[in-house]
């Protein structure tokens, strides 16, 4: 089946976290969330080398709620529930419905560092991946020099399957290596709340 034509919930819960798709005047929050986060996403992810103003991450927020409707990419946005304090951002990419398989992404407010509530957010994405989408895989990669991020997926007892030698340039145009965990089902996976 298309992507497309798949119904399911645009917002779930996690213990502490709504974790929902993208709507229009998020962009507000997120600049914030983003700008107060810059020094530590530098180093990790592209777009943040391109922060322009908070209209344009508006305009970004509002493209991916179309990206997330029309089934193509399922950015999600991490609050802290009954609040509107973002956490960070997460979501299902590169998917492949015919499989179907999703990598999950993320990063974190700087603020909320060293909480754990990307892993519980992973956890609980993870757990929708499977359990509403059908997922038959679902696969996190990172820069291999990224022992933050690396933590997470082995705190949720997904597999390193990969370790990818010279496979793209860093944000500082440096070699980088991938690293490539995955699951191919929900056996193991902590219970990090619903």
């Amino acid at each position: 089946m298309d992507g497309i034509m798949r119904d399911f919930p645009e917002s779930f819960e996690s213990r502490r976290l709504l974790i929902r798709g993208p709507q229009p005047g998020d962009g507000t929050e997120m600049h914030a969330a983003i700008m107060e986060s810059l020094e530590e996403l530098l180093p990790w992810m592209p777009w943040a080398h391109h922060v322009g103003p908070a209209e344009d991450t508006e305009e970004n927020v509002r493209q991916a709620q179309v990206k997330f409707l029309a089934r193509q990419d399922l950015r999600l946005h991490l609050y802290l529930k009954g609040t509107e304090t973002l956490v960070g951002s997460s979501g299902l990419h590169r998917i492949q419905w015919e499989v179907p398989s999703f990598e999950i992404g993320y990063w974190v407010r700087s603020c909320f560092q060293g909480q754990g509530f990307i892993t519980e957010a992973t956890g609980r994405i993870t757990r929708f991946a499977f359990e509403t989408l059908g997922a038959r895989r679902v696969e996190i990669r990172m820069d291999a020099r990224n022992l933050r991020s690396i933590a997470v997926p082995e705190r949720l007892g997904f597999v390193l399957e990969g370790h990818l030698h010279n496979d793209s340039r860093g944000t500082d145009g440096s070699l980088r290596d991938t690293l490539i965990y995955a699951r191919t089902s929900l056996q193991g996976l902590p219970g990090l709340g619903r």
